[in-house]
């Protein structure tokens, strides 16, 4: 069987890190834009009380269910991997202090010195890795998982070195739990193996609280990569068709497992909450991520280009990845831009059979 390679683990990470991302941030990537105000967020699980109160509209769970052939000695790893999002809040003193203090009046926006600071919703990558499993061997199991509230506040300085306002960041806590089912299909060698993922997060005010306080509460970008040593997984697009019928009766819950890394090998399976197709990849015409997926590199960066100074200010101060895509764009030579025009692949030699 095909060993887990290094870059196999690089191809994996970079498709999951756009998958991650997807969304985080829309063009024009200014926190003032309706878009980001409003933000649509892949992959989201609530917590139950959140969903029961919205009748299921948002979902509290996500279920990968995928098929593997394996050997005499087949281990499975898992790693689930989400965003949990920040609450970033603009605290403004009445005058500058020399010491901090908690009577501050909150603000969408501040201007200490010429630099802007935004009000927005940041986010810490989270990940959990289930301990290797024998997949010749049933399971159904449940892994809890668990990240505290925090709350941090960072003093905003002048250029006299007086404290103007404030920046509070405050993260809710989320838990939830990861079950590992595997069963047997058609035989001791093909094994079904499920992964369900539940927010199970206590959230108070369900029916009166709004989608905004059940994000914070929620885990988003959810997407899990399973990995498979002495076994092979099965290609749930394009089954062999004496697995056909079992990859038919595999039932995902807002994922899309696919087979991901080098193309041909069948060691790792990406399930995100895109859909996406076996083996994804980064286009190599692609000079970073953009985190906007419902458009192409070149028109977002030419609109980038067309910004003005203000909107590009703001776009900055918006947090370190939209200043890095600003910061790309402006620096990126012509050449770079021509290659996002347009690439030929695959491309066959032409015959009669072609044109009937």
């Amino acid at each position: 069987m095909p060993a887990f390679h290094n870059m196999d683990i690089g191809l994996v990470e970079k498709i999951a890190d756009a998958v991650l991302y997807e969304g985080y941030m829309l063009y024009p990537y200014r926190a003032s834009s309706v878009k980001n105000r409003q933000r649509f967020n892949w992959g989201a699980l609530a917590p139950k009380t959140y969903s029961d109160a919205q009748h299921g509209t948002e979902s509290w769970e996500m279920q990968t269910e995928c098929l593997a052939v394996i050997g005499d000695e087949t281990n499975l790893k898992v790693k689930v991997r989400f965003l949990q999002l920040t609450n970033r809040e603009i605290g403004r003193f009445a005058v500058p202090l020399s010491e901090m203090s908690a009577d501050f009046e909150l603000v969408q926006t501040l201007d200490v010195g010429g630099r802007l600071y935004q009000a927005w919703q940041e986010a810490v990558e989270r990940e959990v890795v289930l301990p290797a499993w024998d997949v010749g061997r049933s399971a159904d199991v449940d892994f809890p998982f668990s990240f505290p509230e925090t709350r941090e506040i960072e003093p905003i300085r002048d250029g006299n070195d007086q404290i103007a306002g404030v920046l509070i960041r405050t993260q809710r806590e989320v838990s939830g739990e990861i079950r590992l089912s595997i069963r047997s299909r058609a035989g001791e060698s093909l094994k079904k193996i499920t992964v369900l993922i539940r927010n199970t997060t206590p959230f108070e005010n369900a029916i009166v609280s709004d989608r905004d306080a059940a994000l914070l509460s929620s885990i988003v970008s959810t997407h899990t990569i399973l990995k498979i040593e002495g076994g092979e997984f099965v290609s749930l697009l394009d089954p062999p068709d004496e697995f056909a019928e079992a990859a038919a009766g595999c039932e995902n819950k807002g994922a899309y497992p696919v087979l991901a890394g080098v193309e041909g090998t069948r060691d790792c399976m990406l399930s995100s909450p895109i859909i996406l197709y076996d083996y994804p990849q980064i286009a190599p015409e692609s000079a970073g991520d953009l985190f906007d997926g419902t458009e192409i590199d070149e028109i977002l960066t030419l609109r980038i280009m067309t910004l003005t100074d203000e909107e590009k200010r703001e776009m900055r101060s918006v947090d370190d990845r939209a200043r890095k895509i600003l910061e790309r764009t402006e620096m990126m030579p012509d050449e770079q831009l021509l290659k996002m025009h347009g690439a030929l692949r695959g491309l066959t030699k032409a015959t009669k059979a072609h044109y009937g």
